[in-house]
């Protein structure tokens, strides 16, 4: 019996900001997925966990991921990544989320950034907003220094909503958060495609959602 179902964010409502990244090592000549393994590497305590927890501040951000990026083959500024975040709502997923808004409880956990990181983009924040206030709980990363995968901001959650992880079905992008939800007991979706995600949403929940 599910009771809620609980979201990641970007790459999930959102586009993947994989994309972008791969247009700008291209369009600079980069090493390959220069980005993505800059991110993955030391992905407990890097620059960009630090960042995500508000542990240091943009300047600091930008040098250590400056840094980090160096050692694996080429300098990438972390301001210049920043930009590359903001993908586009997905109005299939949204709908999605307000049909189930309308069943059961609903929450997101989403690894963010600081207010103001990466610029605001007035007509997009309103409509995220509006996303966002479809949800019953938020947690962003930024905002309470803790992020995914660290266990207890699963836990937070089903806590905050008063449910039973194995209740519950979890949607991320990335496998490497999706596993502590699957050890709570939750049903996990690795979100590929709004479409993909879509039908497996509808199996787990029963529920007719395009």
């Amino acid at each position: 019996m599910i009771e809620a179902v609980i979201w990641d964010f970007g790459g999930v409502l959102t586009t993947s900001p994989f994309e972008a990244f791969t247009r700008f090592e291209t369009e600079r000549s980069l090493p390959a997925d220069i980005i993505r393994r800059t991110n993955a590497a030391n992905h407990l305590e890097n620059a960009w966990a630090k960042f995500e927890r508000a542990e240091v501040d943009i300047e600091t951000f930008d040098a250590l991921f400056a840094a980090e990026s160096l050692a694996l083959g080429a300098e990438v500024r972390g301001r210049d990544v920043l930009p590359l975040l903001q993908g586009d709502l997905r109005p299939e997923m949204v709908e999605a989320l307000k049909r189930i808004n309308a069943k059961f409880k609903t929450g997101c956990i989403t690894n963010n950034l600081p207010a103001n990181a990466i610029g605001s983009q007035s007509g997009r924040t309103l409509y995220v907003a509006e996303v966002m206030a479809l949800f019953d709980h938020v947690i962003e990363s930024a905002k309470i220094g803790l992020r995914k995968p660290d266990p207890r901001i699963y836990r937070m959650m089903v806590d905050a909503l008063k449910v039973d992880p194995n209740n519950c079905v979890y949607l991320d992008d990335l496998g490497v958060n999706l596993k502590p939800a699957r050890e709570m007991g939750m049903t996990t979706i690795k979100v590929v495609s709004a479409d993909q995600a879509i039908s497996e949403l509808e199996s787990a929940t029963g529920l007719v959602l395009r």
